[in-house]
């Protein structure tokens, strides 16, 4: 009998949501708690700021380039590497519970499995789904072909409507206002909180969880929703948090020409999306004009997903508890993620895209080593990827990681990492899509982020973006034309490139827009 793996992510969730990180707005003291008790990391970055190429690469081991998974819309191919079929290979029982979105969602002939799954229970046909013998799927809302929604449907058709409709009537992503302050992608919600996705997914994980015998090792990838958009939490728990009283956050200047003079200095597909001229990912809703958005919106906007957080936080510790009523707890490895952030207000902005500041970038992640492994708690500040995470879960599983990950095992703390070579992170974005393409290449190494561009709709292939990250730590001031910066920027321009990982030989195609 070995260690089990809980491997708990969310989507879409900031560094600064979590008390453990600074953040005073959401109470997440079970997230806090399991910090306190193991290792928390300090900078976190994804290998791509959205969510099919991140989750591919949490899935492989691999960084976007070499798994092929270029954007949102780009399936996974059924036979990239998996992690969770090395530990099922090695007799783990390996479950997905949630968001698992290696496939496109926009599906409606169900040519993908992970959109057909619904239709033949929770075991895939042929036993095994990417490594995974049992999922259970869901995303943001209540309309769709995944076991929630199809659940949702059967025991309870009147919370269907409730949701935020996240497509309009010409299936572009809804840019309608909602709410006390008429944000985007806001709407009251009146379903029950105990059939909301968030409850749900943990409902789920606890009954696979109870399927298994005491003595079984297993990896449960549970796999929130929330606090990804819509923000529709249900609408009995937003009185939790009332967004008249949120301050604003750091990273937005309240003062108009202060905030677009931050921007300017930014290369111009920035203020290209900031005026609503251009548009690079699908989920920005096309018809949402970010100049638009207001200091109350921005309020009401943080406290709904500071409510969705501390749902997460309390549907964890219920799965936590049940974990401890099995007397499993002293073997079981628990970590912490998201697949990358949110903007949030941060440059006057929402949502996600080709912008590598620490909003999108900066991720949280905690990882509490089974107690029984007597690790000693820390904070690591060097750097590391979701790359990183898969040779960590073969680590933990007493196995030796596979060549074609990409990673290492994550460091124990500062020491380990230093003497194992976490110096630099790397993160990537290419996207085409509304006859706008955008292509980024950024490096985080000791202070510094830095971005290459490459040549695209908006961009000639000279800009970038250079910050420092101890003097500049919202990252206002864009170094890149800087002519003292210049040394630096080389240095780290040239290590971007001679650290780029291998491409994979042929580009897959693009079959559905998310």
């Amino acid at each position: 009998m070995g260690r089990k793996i809980l491997f708990v992510t969310t989507d879409q969730q900031r560094y600064d949501t979590l008390g453990c990180n600074g953040g005073a707005l959401a109470r997440t003291p079970v997230v806090d708690g399991l910090a306190a008790q193991g290792i928390r990391f300090e900078r976190v970055h994804p290998q791509s700021v959205v969510c099919m190429p991140s989750r591919s690469t949490i899935l492989t081991g691999q960084h976007p380039t070499t798994h092929g998974v270029w954007m949102n819309g780009v399936p996974l191919p059924l036979e990239a590497p998996s992690v969770a079929d090395v530990l099922h290979r090695a007799g783990y029982r390996t479950a997905l519970v949630g968001k698992a979105h290696f496939e496109p969602f926009l599906d409606p002939f169900l040519r993908f499995p992970e959109n057909a799954l619904s239709r033949t229970g929770t075991v895939p046909p042929g036993g095994l789904h990417r490594g995974f013998e049992h999922l259970e799927l869901a995303t943001h809302g209540g309309i769709g072909p995944l076991h929630y929604a199809q659940w949702l449907a059967a025991e309870h058709p009147g919370a269907v409507g409730g949701f935020y409709p996240v497509l309009d009537g010409s299936l572009q992503v809804n840019g309608a206002g909602g709410g006390d302050t008429g944000a985007p992608q806001v709407k009251a919600n009146p379903i029950a909180r105990g059939i909301y996705h968030t409850d749900w997914v943990a409902d789920r994980t606890i009954a696979w969880l109870d399927s298994l015998g005491a003595d079984e090792d297993w990896f449960c990838w549970m796999s929130f929703p929330d606090p990804h958009h819509p923000w529709d939490p249900p609408e009995s728990e937003v009185g939790r948090i009332d967004w008249r009283e949120v301050p604003l956050p750091a990273g937005y200047p309240e003062d108009r020409s202060e905030r677009e003079a931050v921007i300017d200095g930014k290369p111009r597909h920035w203020r290209l999306w900031y005026d609503g001229t251009l548009v690079s990912n699908y989920e920005a809703p096309a018809t949402w004009v970010p100049a638009t958005l207001t200091p109350d919106q921005v309020r009401e906007v943080n406290a709904r997903n500071a409510v969705e957080c501390e749902l997460v936080d309390e549907a964890l510790g219920r799965v936590l508890g049940r974990i401890g009523e099995r007397g499993w707890t002293d073997e079981v490895d628990v970590v912490f993620t998201t697949d990358h952030g949110e903007l949030q207000g941060d440059f006057g902005l929402l949502f996600k895209g080709p912008y590598h500041v620490d909003a999108l970038m900066r991720l949280p992640l905690v990882w509490r080593p089974a107690p029984s492994a007597s690790a000693t708690p820390s904070v690591v500040t060097r750097p590391v990827g979701l790359v990183d995470l898969a040779p960590t879960f073969c680590t933990i599983a007493g196995i030796e990681p596979l060549p074609w990950m990409q990673g290492g095992s994550l460091p124990m703390d500062d020491a380990d990492a230093e003497a194992r070579g976490f110096e630099r992170v790397l993160t990537e974005w290419d996207s085409d899509i509304f006859g706008t393409d955008v292509h980024l290449r950024t490096i985080m190494r000791d202070r510094w982020v830095c971005t290459a561009y490459l040549p695209g709709t908006s961009h000639d292939g000279t800009e970038g973006e250079l910050y420092d990250l101890v003097d500049d730590p919202l990252q206002r001031h864009n170094r890149w034309d800087d002519p003292a910066m210049r040394p630096i920027r080389d240095d780290l321009v040239d290590d971007l490139w001679s650290s780029q990982p291998p491409s994979r030989r042929d580009r897959l195609v693009l079959e559905s827009p998310v």
